[in-house]
Parts: C-alpha cells; structure tokens; sequence
C-alpha cells in the first residue's frame, strides 16, 4: 500500500463523519481466507485494537465461528487479498461496512464496542 491510502481512508471517513484511527502497516488485521475467492459481499467491523491489532476483522460472503475462520494479516498486505478492503481501514472501533459491486453500507454499530 502506498501513503495514498491514509488519504483515501481520511476521505471515507469524512464522508460517514466519523473520526480517523490509522491502522499501522505493521499491525494485523483477522482477515478469512474465503476473501481470496471474491466473494460477494465483503464484510468489515471494527473491534476495539489489542496489542499488535487493528482490531478489524473481514470476510466475504457468510460468516463462519470457526475457530479457523480469520487468519492474522498485516494491513500492509491487504491489497494483496483485495484492495477494495484498505480504504475502510481508517474507520474507528464500532464501525462496519459491507460491500459488493455497486454496493457500498457503511455504519456505527455501538454493540461492536462492547466485544471483547
């Protein structure tokens, strides 16, 4: 990812009003491996970061509680699995987005800050 991302990710979060929490390179994000597949839609929700996190966590399609479901990436390698994830990623905690072609839901959802 270049430095044109922290840009791109200040404009998404201008345009849903909510304030910009960087997620560094060097941080991880739990990312299934079903987005590889382009599948759709791609699913994003933001918990509150842990140690090396960013606290993000994405998807594609449905949702599996598999134990073995997410994977650990670190955000600069998500372009590499889809590069429509990345300017989502300045979003704070409590924040979701779904989307597919020419779909774009973004929203707060407060219950994700009570997720441990």
């Amino acid at each position: 990812m270049t430095t044109s991302f922290i840009q791109e990710q200040m404009q998404m979060c201008s345009k849903y009003h909510a304030e910009y929490m960087p997620s560094e390179l060097h941080h991880k994000i739990g990312i299934a491996t079903n987005v590889l597949e382009k599948i759709e839609p791609i699913h994003g929700l933001r918990l509150e970061p842990v140690g090396d996190t960013t606290g993000w966590y994405s998807w594609a399609g449905e949702y599996s509680d598999a134990d073995d479901f997410f994977v650990p990436l670190h955000t600069a390698h998500v372009d590499e699995w889809d590069p429509k994830i990345k300017k989502y990623l300045g979003l704070g905690p409590g924040w979701r987005f779904l989307i597919a072609e020419d779909v774009e839901d973004v929203w707060f959802d407060e219950q994700l800050l009570d997720q441990k």
